[in-house]
Order: C-alpha cells, then structure tokens, then sequence
C-alpha cells in the first residue's frame, strides 16, 4: 500500500468555511474513496495551506475513478470555488506531490 501526501492551499477568509465542510463530508464520498482504494485519508490545515496524507493502492487509478464518479464531481465542484493555486506547482502538475524522506514504522 503506498502512502502519498500532497499541498493544496485555500483562499484567505474561507479557512471556517473549508474546516466546516469536512467535519461532515458525505457519507457516500467516504464509502466511494473506500471503493477506489483510498484509507487511512487526513487532511492538516495551517491557515490556508493543506497537507493531504493518503494510504492508496494507486493514486493514479483512484483519481481516474474519482474523476467519474459524479458524487465526488459536485464535492469537486463545491469544493475548488475554495482553492487557489498552489505555489510552486510544475506546469502540467495537478498536484503539488510531496516526497518522502523519511518514515518511522
């Protein structure tokens, strides 16, 4: 299983607005990222900058998935009037993929 973390970064003032959306994420996007392989999924919020962390079967597979299925499409789509670029994403980068250097077991 591998492990993946990734930025994404939020607009100033919508930081409440973004916390309060994911105390209560759909029950049925939940059991969908199940489905496609995601576990063990958090999400660290520093004022506007995200850390997404993820146990995944495959990432690639589970976004192709993800990018078809429509419950996930309309969190997407309520979701990304919240986002703003990401600084220093690579052209052609969808997300800001962060390496590991080191884990503890």
């Amino acid at each position: 299983m591998a492990r993946v973390a990734f930025r994404l970064r939020i607009k100033a003032g919508v930081e409440e607005q973004y916390d309060l959306a994911h105390r209560s994420v759909w029950p049925a996007l939940l059991d969908k990222l199940k489905e496609v392989g995601i576990s063990k999924y958090s999400i660290f919020r520093r004022e506007q900058d995200l850390f997404l962390f993820m146990h995944v079967e495959n990432f690639d597979a589970a976004w192709r998935a993800l990018g078809d299925d429509p419950i996930n499409l309309q969190w997407q789509q309520e979701m990304g009037r919240l986002f703003e670029p990401v600084p220093g994403l690579k052209p052609g980068e969808r997300f800001a993929m962060m390496e590991e250097v080191f884990y503890l077991d």
